[in-house]
């Protein structure tokens, strides 16, 4: 079984920053589909940012240019850094991650934009 742990959420004003982070228990190393997805209130779960097995990245269009997905593999660890946060960015953010055919996804963490 693997875990993925999400943190760094919290509340944060407009025009402010959060970086979240998602720990995994096995390592990322040879993980190449692995993302954050968030959820807002009566909204669907929507892809935020994401690694693809062609080595890319993907955003979604209203976070590119403010929002940055990186990995350490060393620390079986992947990022992702909010810069320029908006108050439609409030949602619970998750990660998830694909070894072999099974995906595993986190917890969450709440992220809220507001002053």
């Amino acid at each position: 079984q693997v875990q993925l742990v999400e943190s760094g959420g919290g509340l944060v004003q407009p025009g402010g920053s959060l970086r979240l982070s998602c720990a995994a228990s096995r390592t990322i190393f040879s993980v190449k589909n692995m993302g954050w997805y968030r959820q807002a209130p009566g909204k669907q779960r929507e892809l935020v940012a994401a690694f693809t097995s062609g080595g890319s990245t993907n955003y979604v269009d209203s976070v590119k240019g403010r929002f940055t997905i990186s990995r350490d593999n060393a620390k079986n660890t992947v990022y992702l850094q909010m810069n320029s946060l908006k108050p439609e960015d409030t949602a619970v953010y998750s990660c998830n991650a694909q070894w072999g055919l099974q995906v595993y996804w986190g917890q969450g963490t709440q992220v809220t934009v507001s002053s």
